[in-house]
């Protein structure tokens, strides 16, 4: 039987205009922001190459990271979802 999405992140959101320059024009579901996300960080070679799950900030991604120059990428969902609503 198909996995169901989950509505919540089917749903289009505003995007702030600093995500909008990682990910693209927003709205765009949750899922499709963090695919664009981690397109653009590997894109950018960001990930910490002796720890994968840490991703390294760039100018863009800085103001997203609150300021922090490297987030695990857990946190990082977490931080980049105050730039959706």
């Amino acid at each position: 039987m198909p996995r169901k999405l989950n509505p919540a992140l089917a749903k289009p959101l505003t995007l702030t205009p600093e995500l909008e320059a990682v990910v693209g024009k927003g709205p765009m579901p949750r899922a499709q922001v963090v695919k664009k996300l981690w397109e653009y960080i590997k894109a950018n070679n960001l990930q910490n190459p002796t720890n994968k799950r840490q991703v390294r900030a760039d100018e863009k991604l800085l103001p997203l990271f609150g300021g922090e120059k490297e987030v695990n990428m857990f946190a990082m969902t977490k931080l980049v979802s105050a730039h959706m609503s």
